[in-house]
């Protein structure tokens, strides 16, 4: 059967079912724009999987750039126990006085890989690309009017010559545009140099890979955020103390992480970021770099606990890819940042997830120091009553 020769969405549903002998009324039932979403998001589409949303807040944040705001942060997820979760976290930190936040923009990476002939050849392309950043901006910067090459990084290993293109792609996330400005570099080099490209994506970019280059250079935007809570916060919203929850951090996000082999030093930032990227449309495959980020606990005026988050490697957008579907562009706008506005949007957007992610360390550090996991994870994602 070729799906690709039905002309519409439900044409190709129906062809399924009767291919396959399996109805799918559920898959089929969906308020997506059909023209947008089969032509520009999903090939081949026959439906929509269906995710349950909820909203964990409100949760006070201190921007760097854009003053002090409270948010409902949408989580998408099918895990019992997440929104409820992070809505602890957020209360804990709203009570506290609201997490102080801070992000930079590093800009999307491309990283092609070259065939060179000899290390002679190595250092005249060496050479060129640390001393031409002016030419090659040109050649990149003529494939669109939202993108600006910023920097390069660049090695060699035998025959093989990779570089790493750094873009600012404004508000959205800006793999394609990425990778059509880095096609034209790539064009431009292999002509100069007579050499040729083995592959516009060489695993230097580091694309939707953990990686400790991507945490050591930053890719996306880099996010922080911290907050300072009150051992009467500690006690009366989180039920544990500041030395419990230090005790659990080190043991788990530090040592644990280590005798592992961890790339993430944190508790579970991969569940916000898969939650929050879900809801707003943002490309699931960059959840794998964003959940590489540090956690740090430290108890200060004696019972009172300092917490905060790094996240190093955030790939989000507020235009383009999934952010213009109907449920996603939605809350999108719920946080406040949906569509284009000079990088602004996409860059409070880290930040807004930064905030969400410490809610979620704090609560479940907080959750496995006194012991409530396993308890709250029987009653919210089994739907079980817990007798005391």
């Amino acid at each position: 059967m070729n799906l690709r020769s039905y002309k519409t969405v439900k044409e190709r549903r129906e062809a399924l079912e009767k291919e396959a002998g399996v109805l799918f009324p559920n898959i089929g039932n969906f308020t997506l724009d059909e023209s947008t979403a089969s032509t520009r998001n999903c090939e081949n589409m026959i439906g929509a999987a269906q995710v349950p949303m909820g909203v964990a807040g409100p949760l006070t944040i201190h921007h760097s750039s854009f003053g002090i705001q409270n948010y409902y942060i949408p989580l998408a997820t099918t895990e019992g126990a997440l929104v409820a979760s992070v809505s602890r976290g957020c209360k804990a930190i709203t009570e506290s006085g609201g997490a102080v936040v801070d992000s930079h923009r590093v800009g999307a990476t491309r990283g092609p890989v070259f065939r060179v002939n000899n290390l002679k050849q190595h250092d005249q392309i060496y050479r060129y690309l640390m001393t031409n950043l002016d030419e090659l901006k040109r050649v990149a910067e003529a494939t669109s009017d939202h993108l600006k090459l910023k920097k390069l990084l660049t090695r060699g290993v035998g025959h093989y010559r990779y570089v790493r293109f750094v873009f600012d792609t404004a508000d959205a996330m800006g793999m394609n545009m990425a990778t059509i400005a880095t096609q034209a570099l790539v064009t431009f080099i292999e002509k100069k140099f007579d050499v040729s490209c083995i592959s516009v994506a060489g695993n230097f970019d580091i694309d939707k890979k953990p990686s400790w280059l991507n945490a050591i250079e930053n890719r996306g935007m880099k996010a922080w955020a911290e907050v300072t809570i009150p051992s009467s916060v500690l006690k009366t919203v989180l039920k544990t103390t500041a030395r419990s929850v230090y005790e659990v951090w080190l043991a788990k996000c530090m040592i644990g992480s280590a005798l592992s082999g961890s790339l993430g030093f944190n508790a579970q930032y991969a569940n916000i970021i898969a939650a929050t990227f879900a809801a707003t449309g943002q490309d699931l495959g960059h959840v794998a770099e964003g959940a590489v980020g540090i956690t740090v606990a430290e108890i200060v005026n004696e019972e009172d606990l300092y917490m905060s988050v790094t996240l190093p490697d955030l790939m989000v957008g507020t235009v383009g890819g999934g952010t213009g579907l109907g449920t996603q562009k939605e809350a999108l706008t719920l946080l406040g940042v949906a569509g284009g506005n000079d990088g602004k949007n996409a860059q409070k957007f880290a930040e807004i997830i930064a905030g969400a992610v410490l809610a979620g360390e704090i609560s479940l550090l907080a959750s496995l120091s006194e012991g409530s996991l396993a308890t709250a994870h029987e009653r919210l994602g089994r739907g079980r009553e817990i007798k005391k």
